[in-house]
């Protein structure tokens, strides 16, 4: 009796997807209907793995462990996933809300040397900060607390010169920034909870509050989700025409992207008030076609990992 109603209930469940994809692994004992589509029913499209893009190319490295489909696209010949959305969606369910600016704006970068060959191997070695008119206000170099495997010079444009010439130690380097930054200060940045979290700066100690710029220039699209892009391409369309828009392929260094940080938040804070002109900057935004970052040009670099989840290469974890 039991059996026959455990059955019974499993009928009325929704289909499992790994089961049919073959790669459910409960068994018996799964709480999904083990029914495979064409039989019966139908398998509800929405209940069944997006099709795997790497497997389309034949790099799919997950086999049978893999969270998406490789099951062949009805009607086409090879895989292929399709394409995300260039089109700004109408509602935004959580539209940006900046909070009230009750302190001096100022932006903070850091740039990191590599320590070892794993992704998150990394130095602080150096910091970059300007206030709110994009003047540098620090351009600090930082002497990193273990031996450098490698300065990372296309994306950090540091060298072992610049460091031994003007480096110092890390605790002398954040005292002068702590002298410097208002406690009412408010951050803005490129991700920059990760640059706090490096400085090991605290809010409502150190400054007032920080505002993401990640999150400030995202674009909800036709595909209901989020679309989210770097500050190279953000600032290759918002900035396009001023020196902070930052050339193909340059070099990072902390205090031009900070400025850059700070000119795109100026933008956005103009833009915002004009609701024709924002909305022209998001889907500009959207259909730019974007450049591939050097980590997705090179998943390494002189034997360091650059940290891309899909060619992560030192087995590192990847925190958040």
């Amino acid at each position: 009796v039991g059996r026959q109603r455990f059955q019974a209930e499993r009928e009325t469940m929704q289909p499992c997807r790994f089961f049919q994809q073959g790669n459910c692994r409960a068994g018996a004992t799964c709480r999904f209907a083990h029914e495979a589509a064409g039989e019966g029913q139908l398998a509800s499209p929405s209940l069944i793995a997006a099709p795997c893009k790497f497997f389309a190319g034949g790099k799919c490295t997950a086999g049978a462990a893999c969270r998406f489909s490789h099951a062949p696209v009805a009607g086409a010949g090879a895989l292929s996933p399709q394409k995300p959305s260039t089109v700004v969606g109408l509602q935004d369910p959580r539209p940006v809300v900046l909070p009230e600016l009750t302190g001096p704006l100022y932006s903070v970068d850091v740039e990191c040397v590599a320590t070892g060959t794993q992704h998150h191997s990394r130095s602080l070695a150096q910091i970059g900060l300007v206030d709110g008119t994009c003047k540098p206000v620090l351009n600090l170099y930082v002497k990193p607390d273990k031996p450098v495997f490698s300065y990372l010079r296309p994306v950090t444009g540091l060298t072992a010169e610049l460091i031994e010439q003007h480096g110092v130690p890390a605790k002398a380097a954040l005292a002068q920034l702590r002298a410097v930054l208002p406690r009412n200060a408010v951050l803005v940045g490129q991700n920059i909870l990760k640059d706090i979290e490096w400085l090991g700066l605290r809010e409502g100690v150190d400054f007032g509050c920080a505002i993401d710029l990640a999150a400030l220039f995202r674009v909800w699209t036709t595909d209901n989700r989020y679309a989210y892009f770097s500050q190279d391409h953000v600032s290759s369309v918002w900035l396009r025409g001023t020196p902070f828009a930052r050339a193909p392929n340059a070099a990072h260094d902390a205090v031009a992207d900070a400025a850059t940080s700070m000119a795109l938040f100026l933008s956005y804070w103009q833009a915002r008030a004009e609701p024709v002109r924002l909305a022209t900057l998001q889907q500009a935004t959207l259909s730019t076609p974007r450049r591939a970052s050097f980590a997705v040009q090179n998943p390494t670099y002189e034997g360091v990992c650059q940290g891309q989840k899909r060619t992560c290469v030192c087995g590192g974890p990847f925190f958040g």
